[in-house]
């Protein structure tokens, strides 16, 4: 079986919660420090200027630390990479603040720098664009440079545009609809540019924004559904996977709710929907399916049960859970007693046969009467199991 929780030096959620925690102070830290009061200790070696440029931008890393957080929680390679340089600004944009309320951001940004850099091989996934995600950004790129080149060659021709930077000023006011007034068209020529500068901006704006986001509100209709998310899913570790649903699954969640992490894997959407109801992770698709127990991070669980009223279909999922992940425990029970060897073949470490159970236990109770303590060979029978 992979590294376990408990062989872990730092887990996946620390690691993504540090670098939450130090977005949000980053942030907080930024706004106080955009002024620049007396009486810091580090303030006679730290210019003003600085000082208030590190207030300014930190607010800035800030937010896009948490957006890598969020890029963290789906595995992203690319977030992680960005996650260790953007907590190192963080923590320099701390000392150039040069106050003692810097220092818990400082403290925080170094701390996260290990956990983060600690789990690189959790975040492997590529940042895998549509097609219509591609062109939706190269459009919006496309723009801003158009109307910035356009609104910085006609300078001349607006009032308010002297330096690049008014031009860029310019092309982001412009296409976000805002239109603050301070920058206005003094000539046909540049009125003329004005109105491509509206139409292209504001249309690759507002199709990026749909375009981009539709992953994140079907993600919130799969939550609704009963299912987990993709980054949810691949936070999974040191879970058990419960393959199947049957009679006795019920019995399994109820045990398992306050012991472990679990998810359940089922193969139709009507039930996954309906555990999703009550709480339950849940994973549709095809319980002896690769790619379905690849998702479920079969390789990280530390154990898998497969208890369903279908012998066969556990037989199926027991040999394709134990072909993916050869040292992982599995325990399954047999619905006819015919089939605890088959089962036992399949790979199942334990097989479990309620019928013979049950049959022992009223046996007993019958031939015994009053004087059998049913509980109690139960409780034999299973320091047996």
């Amino acid at each position: 079986m992979a590294v376990s929780r408990g062989g872990r030096l730092v887990g996946v959620r620390a690691a993504v919660g540090l670098t939450l925690l130090a977005g949000a102070l980053s942030m907080v830290t930024g706004i106080v420090h955009m002024s620049s009061p007396v009486g810091r200790p580090l303030v006679p070696f730290v210019p003003p200027v600085a000082r208030t440029t590190a207030g300014f931008t930190g607010t800035l890393t800030g937010f896009l630390l948490l957006a890598s957080a969020l890029g963290l929680r789906r595995g992203l390679r690319a977030a992680w990479y960005a996650t260790l340089c953007l907590l190192v600004v963080s923590a320099g944009q701390g000392l150039v603040q040069a106050s003692e309320t810097s220092i818990p951001l400082v403290v925080l940004s170094l701390l996260a720098l290990p956990a983060v850099a600690l789990n690189r091989r959790r975040f492997d996934r590529s940042v895998d664009f549509t097609a219509t995600q591609l062109a939706a950004l190269l459009a919006l790129g496309g723009s801003q440079v158009y109307i910035t080149a356009g609104a910085y060659a006609l300078r001349e021709e607006f009032g308010g545009i002297d330096t690049l930077v008014d031009a860029v000023y310019f092309a982001v006011v412009t296409s976000s609809t805002v239109g603050y007034g301070d920058i206005t068209p003094q000539t046909a020529v540049a009125r003329l540019f004005g109105i491509s500068a509206l139409v292209v901006g504001t249309a690759s704006f507002a199709i990026a924004l749909g375009v981009l986001l539709t992953p994140a509100i079907e993600a919130r209709l799969v939550k609704a559904l009963g299912k987990m998310t993709q980054s949810e899913l691949d936070l999974l570790d040191d879970h058990v996977l419960v393959l199947g649903h049957g009679d006795l699954t019920e019995a399994i969640i109820q045990e398992l709710r306050d012991k472990a992490t679990f998810l359940v894997v089922v193969p139709d959407g009507e039930t996954a929907r309906t555990l999703g109801e009550r709480g339950i992770d849940t994973l549709t698709g095809d319980t002896s399916d690769e790619a379905t127990l690849r998702r479920a991070h079969i390789e990280e669980a530390r154990a898998v049960v497969a208890a369903t009223n279908d012998d066969a279909a556990d037989a199926l999922a027991i040999l394709t859970a134990r072909h993916l992940a050869p040292e992982v425990h599995i325990v399954a029970a047999a619905t006819h007693r015919e089939n605890v060897d088959k089962l036992r073949r399949a790979g199942a470490d334990t097989v479990i046969s309620p019928a013979s159970i049950g049959g022992h236990l009223l046996v007993e109770s019958a031939l015994g009467g009053r004087d059998v303590d049913t509980e109690a060979v139960a409780d034999r029978l299973l320091d047996e199991l």
